[in-house]
Formats: C-alpha cells, sequence, structure tokens
C-alpha cells in the first residue's frame, strides 16, 4: 500500500527581492519525516515559496515515488496555480509549475490553503536558512541591480492603481468607517472626487476595473466605469478593515468606551477591535489578492476602487516595510497609489502614494 505524506512548505525573501530561503515540512501519520531548508540566493517571495514545494516534493518521491501527498502552503499564488484554478501566463512561472509537477506525479498530489499562522514550522524553518546566509552586504547590492535590472528590462509589469474612494459623511470627522452595518455613501463632495479621479485614471487606459462592494467604492468606481466604458468587477478581498463595535465612532469616543483596547491596537498590528480585524489579517488578504491580480492580468494595467486600510497595507506588502508602518502612512479620498508586479517572478514596486494633483 502506498505511503502517504503531509508537505507543509514555504518561502521568504527579505525585500522582494532579495536574500530568499525556503523551508518544507514532511509528515507521515503525524510524525515528522524530514525538515528541509536552504538559503536559495536573491530571489522572490514567490520563486522562494515555489522552491520550498519543489524541494519537498522532490524529497517524498526518493521517499516513494508512489506516495499520496497533500500540500498545505499558505501562499494563494503557488496553490491556486498548481490546483489549476489559476493560469500561469507567464513563461518563468509556468517553469516553476512544471518543475513542481515533474518533482512528483501531480495526480497524486492535492493542494489546500491555509492561513500563515498555521504553516508556522516551514515558516521558520525558511527564516533559518535566511539566518545561516552570509555575504549580506553583497546581497543588499545584488538586490538593488535586480530591481534596477527589472525597471530597465523589456518586460511588462502589471500596473496597478489603487484607488481610495471619496469624501463620505464619516470623513471629515475621521471616524472608524470599516465594513460594518454604516456603509456610508458618498458625500456631494466625495461624488465630485470621484469623478475627478475618474477623469484621471481613464486617461491610463485601464484594461480592467476591480472594486470592493461597499457603497462608497461602488459608488466611486462607477464614476470610472462611465468614463472607460468599463464593467467593474466586485472582489471582497478589497473590502475595508472590519473596525467592529467601533464602526461609526470618533477616536475620543473610541479612548472613553474602550481605552485598553484602543492602546492595544495602536500598539499592535496583530490586535483586532472587539468584534473585527487586524491590520496583520488585512495584509495577509491584500499580498494574496496583488499576486493574483499579476496572475490573471499579466502586464495590463488594473484599477482597484478600495479603501484607507486596503491601500495602506498594500503599501507595506509590496515594500517588504515593518508591520507598523502602516501608522505612519496616509491615503486621502480620491488619491492614486500605483504598483508594478513583474509577472515572471513576481517582483514589486511602489512608484507612486497618495497622489492627488488631479484634485486641485
Amino acid at each position: 500500500m502506498a505511503r502517504h505524506f503531509l508537505l507543509t512548505a514555504d518561502g521568504g525573501s527579505r525585500g522582494n527581492p532579495g536574500p530568499a530561503g525556503y523551508g518544507s515540512v514532511i509528515t507521515e501519520n503525524g510524525k515528522i519525516i524530514a525538515e528541509l531548508f536552504d538559503f536559495i540566493g536573491v530571489a522572490t517571495n514567490n520563486v522562494a515559496e515555489y522552491s520550498g514545494l519543489i524541494a519537498g516534493l522532490t524529497a517524498i518521491n526518493e521517499i516513494d515515488s508512489t506516495a499520496t501527498v497533500d500540500v498545505k502552503m499558505d501562499s494563494k499564488l503557488v496553490v491556486e496555480q498548481m490546483s489549476g484554478r489559476w493560469q500561469i501566463k507567464h513563461a518563468d512561472m509556468r517553469v516553476l509549475a512544471q518543475s513542481a509537477r515533474s518533482a512528483h506525479n501531480p495526480s497524486l498530489v492535492n493542494y489546500t490553503w491555509i492561513p500563515r499562522d498555521e504553516n508556522s514550522h516551514a515558516d521558520r524553518l525558511a527564516n533559518k536558512a535566511l539566518d545561516q546566509q552570509a555575504g549580506g552586504g553583497e546581497l543588499i547590492q545584488t538586490q538593488q541591480n535586480y530591481l534596477t535590472e527589472r525597471l530597465l528590462s523589456t518586460e511588462k509589469a502589471t500596473t496597478i492603481f489603487l484607488i481610495r474612494h471619496g469624501e463620505t459623511i464619516l470623513t471629515p470627522f475621521k471616524r472608524f468607517s470599516g465594513d460594518g452595518e454604516l456603509n456610508p455613501e458618498l458625500t456631494h463632495i466625495g461624488l465630485e472626487q470621484a469623478e475627478k479621479v475618474a477623469a484621471a485614471v481613464a486617461q491610463f487606459n485601464p484594461d480592467v476595473i476591480i472594486a470592493s462592494p461597499l457603497k462608497r467604492t461602488t459608488q466611486t468606481a462607477e464614476a470610472l466605469s462611465r468614463q472607460t466604458g468599463l464593467p467593474i468587477v466586485f472582489e471582497e478581498a478589497w473590502i475595508e478593515c472590519s473596525f467592529g463595535v467601533w464602526d461609526g465612532l470618533s477616536i475620543d469616543e473610541v479612548k472613553e468606551k474602550y481605552p485598553g483596547d484602543y492602546q492595544s491596537w495602536i500598539s499592535s498590528t496583530g490586535f483586532a477591535p472587539p468584534q473585527g480585524e487586524s491590520y496583520d489579517s488585512v495584509a495577509l488578504r491584500v499580498d494574496a489578492a496583488l499576486n493574483q491580480i499579476a496572475a490573471e492580468f499579466p502586464g495590463q494595467r488594473v484599477a482597484v476602487v478600495t479603501h484607507n486600510g486596503t491601500i495602506k497595507s498594500a503599501v507595506k506588502v509590496v515594500i517588504g516595510a515593518p508591520a507598523e508602518s502602516i501608522f505612519h502612512i496616509d491615503v486621502s479620498p480620491c488619491s492614486i497609489t500605483t504598483v508594478s508586479i513583474w509577472p515572471s517572478d513576481g517582483l514589486r514596486a511602489l512608484r507612486t502614494l497618495n497622489e492627488q494633483a488631479h484634485l486641485r
């Protein structure tokens, strides 16, 4: 009877691209059979994650080429591509996927996405590989050269225009406005802002419009749809952070009613307001959403109408900044933040932040 293994794998890049490593854990009947980790030089997160998968499948194939395998990873890109639900349009990514298929009979492998905290063992191994690598100064220089090479290359990046919605009745008063029942509409000022940002983004000739399904983002996206003639694709991944019971309250009101929770919230991006969502959670879904756009629309221009918290989280993810950096980023109503993602390896670059010239 063929054996059955569980493979958890992860990879990471400190800089994306930057020094990169992977980790893989092979388990049989609840017992760890092998722990694999290695430093792979300068690479992106996507390449590192695929490397962890390939290493794990290769090791399993050497143990038993007829074994069935459950692969569990927190990389939605790898899981969706290897499951066949997302097309792999770029040649370099197809090479990685083919290497994974060649490592072990794909008919014997099943893929499942798991949250990052359920993949902590493989993540620790990837970080162990990174911590053990040497020559950091040389690698930092190589990382800079890598980005320069991409910026000067002929490969066409996917360009994502992150557009915050226009003003609502809560905006001027700095009240918490998440995904709650209030779901405010745009004010007359917000509607004017939406028309202005729509005219500006229309000049970029976007190929796709994606929007959070809340009222304020829908109204802003509708202005862009009228300008371009493009339909709106609504995606829950781009919804605002949930502030739970704080929705609609001012900062002063939250400080008065929930002093301890508020202090925890401003002290850690991992803290979620009561019945709400942490910024760490937002960053995870935004990270996956960026990967999905790059995979589905390689080389195209994609307008995403979304929210303050999601855009700040996207910026943090793109530049690999510390989690607390979101507290130092400002995103104004109907501003434009532009990101490039190269489909071949998932390299990301921040091109503009909080652009507002079109509103003046």
